[in-house]
């Protein structure tokens, strides 16, 4: 009965317009969806973080199929039309996180921080349980993208890593990292879905936002 109600309600909050919400004149904040997920997945977790006071929006491109040539440019340009001049923060679940340190090393002229949930960007590419999936839906082997990118390189913006113990999907060290590649690590205590589902992880993520 119990995970009937969340079911339902993991439904329910990916209903409404998409977009961004929230004060027009608080902090610009992007949410970026993890792999095979999209805006729509992340609404419930844009709509908690509107409501906290920030301007929230999606990324606009659709479902995250994975890295390709220009996936970059792409997301940068949605970031600079969304700052509108202001720099922009950056909250990427999952591979959206690595998407999210990525193109703050390519325009950190545009990003005013980045948090990443869950996102394995140190170790071992393969310390998940969905990088054979990965391989098979993107087209290129996990550990050979086709962007130019050191993972593991903290990018030259305030850089913070959520990450939790009881993930599920990719392994704790993978997303905490070493000390060098995130200005810091904080643990939460969320599944690997969770972070953009559960309203359970939202004060956290919220929280450790407000803290950094």
């Amino acid at each position: 009965m119990l995970e009937g109600a969340a079911l339902w309600a993991r439904v329910y909050k990916s209903f409404g317009r998409l977009g961004a919400r929230g004060p027009a004149d608080g902090p610009k904040l992007m949410v970026i969806p993890g792999f095979l997920a999209n805006d729509r997945t992340t609404l419930g977790l844009q709509r908690a973080l509107a409501e906290a006071g920030w301007r929230v929006t999606g990324w606009g491109l659709g479902m995250n199929k994975g890295a390709t040539p220009d996936k970059l440019e792409q997301l940068a340009a949605q970031i600079e039309a969304f700052g509108g001049g202001d720099k922009v923060i950056l909250v990427g679940w999952s591979l959206g996180g690595i998407f999210a340190r990525e193109v703050a090393k390519l325009r950190p002229e545009l990003v005013e921080k980045v948090v990443t949930m869950g996102s394995p960007f140190s170790g071992d590419p393969r310390g998940n349980n969905v990088w054979r999936l990965y391989e098979l839906i993107a087209g290129h082997p996990v550990d050979d993208p086709p962007i130019e990118a050191n993972l593991a390189e903290k990018p030259p913006v305030p850089t913070l890593a959520l990450w939790s113990r009881r993930d599920g999907i990719v392994s704790a060290a993978c997303t905490r990292g070493q000390p060098h590649e995130s200005d810091r690590q904080l643990e939460v205590d969320s599944s690997h879905m969770g972070f953009a589902v559960s309203g359970h992880s939202y004060p956290q993520i919220i929280a450790a936002l407000r803290s950094f």
